[in-house]
């Protein structure tokens, strides 16, 4: 390496690199199971790991420059839907780094800040839904709500109850991710660290996934035309309900599918399109005819879940695309060997330590099965993998 990254970016680059690892393993366990609040749990499950390794090493600034790192290494997802988790890991990081540099680090700062990135999660995919299927969709939730406390017979027709109580939940799984995190940092203290020759794997730098070639003809023209077209779009769906707006919209669709067609998979997937046509029933079951008798059942809510199927669509190819023009290697050269010269050299350490931190990692099944048997022996590897690091930055 031309310049030697200091220690607080190699220990970043263990704990972001540990980190993408368990969101990797974990995140597919979750998605193949199709268990709920999967977001929730990943969520919960870096906070833990922030918190833990804050305990062992306390350098201002570990936790932010983590979770850009995990974030990064998120990019180079199959996936081109890369946008949602890369905002959701940072903004988890920074609500809890930027607690700690102003509250100290005490269990009490914890106990604010988990709760509040925890929580975090919840409106990301709260935002994300109006995003995907516009405002539409809360109107939707509210009539649902109303035509079930109806039968229920309940006294409260507040939809903002099931809110209330979600945030109280979400409260609950904070706190209680917040004295996990704490137990566990201190079971690991009296864990000793791994002996040096106990992995087959060493830390080898290699390639750089950000420089991988393949025939993709990437384009930063087209790059600025998506990050363009995106907000005027959603515009254009959200203020003017004609044809000319949805041929326009359609026009970018075909181009999209017919440019980015081997990276939009999600629409190969059965479950993606019940989703739409799930919504489109209870739309016109619910959208606006829970009021009139004999009227329950809407030609206006068929429409209007059509219309939201459209706009789910078109965000899903919208950003897709964007995330496939995203990975132009000229823009990864700018950024990470110009602007960001040390995060491409961690990300290079972090990359490379993926075999080492994988040989070390339990099983989905056992992670879940004894999450603290599982944790407490990642953080106790933390010295060991930091040590490796340290001998490659040296060369």
């Amino acid at each position: 390496m031309e310049n030697k990254v200091d220690d607080l970016w190699l220990k970043a680059a263990v704990l972001g690199g540990l980190w993408a690892t368990i969101e990797i393993i974990l995140g597919s366990f979750f998605h193949n199971l199709r268990i709920p609040f999967s977001g929730t749990l990943l969520a919960m499950n870096g906070i833990i790991l922030m918190i833990a390794f804050y305990q062992r090493w306390t350098e201002k600034g570990l936790i932010w420059r983590a979770g850009l790192i995990c974030a990064l290494m998120k990019s180079i997802s199959p996936s081109a839907v890369i946008l949602g988790p890369m905002v959701g890991i940072m903004t988890e990081a920074l609500i809890l780094s930027l607690l700690v540099h102003l509250l100290g680090n005490r269990l009490i700062t914890y106990l604010i800040a988990a709760p509040l990135a925890v929580f975090s999660a919840l409106i990301h995919k709260v935002i994300s839904v109006i995003i995907l299927y516009g405002y539409n969709i809360v109107k939707l939730y509210k009539n649902i709500y109303l035509f079930a406390v109806k039968q229920l017979h309940w006294e409260n027709d507040d939809p903002w109850l099931v809110i209330y109580a979600l945030m109280a939940a979400y409260l609950v799984l904070g706190i209680f991710t917040a004295l996990f995190a704490w137990y566990i940092a201190r079971k690991a203290k009296i864990q000793s660290s791994p002996a040096t020759g106990s992995y087959s794997h060493k830390l080898e730098l290699r390639k750089n996934p950000f420089e991988q070639q393949n025939h993709f003809s990437y384009s930063v023209i087209l790059l600025v035309l998506h990050l363009l077209i995106i907000p005027a779009a959603l515009f254009v769906l959200n203020f003017f309900h004609s044809l000319w707006a949805y041929g326009a919209v359609s026009i970018y669709l075909s181009f999209s599918f017919w440019r980015y067609g081997h990276f939009l998979r999600r629409f190969r997937k059965w479950s993606f399109w019940w989703q739409l046509f799930l919504l489109t029933v209870l739309a016109g079951f619910f959208i606006s005819g829970l009021q009139k008798q004999g009227d329950f059942f809407t030609w206006e809510g068929i429409l209007t879940g059509l219309e939201m199927n459209f706009r789910a669509v078109f965000v899903v190819v919208a950003f897709s695309s964007l995330g496939v023009e995203l990975k132009n290697k000229t823009i990864k050269d700018y950024l990470f060997r110009r602007g960001f010269r040390v995060i491409y050299q961690v990300l290079e350490l972090s990359f490379a330590a993926l075999p080492m931190i994988l040989q070390s990692m339990p099983s989905a099944k056992t992670f879940i099965r004894h999450p603290v048997k599982s944790l407490t022996g990642l953080l106790a590897h933390a010295d060991f993998w930091l040590s490796e690091f340290e001998k490659n930055n040296q060369k």
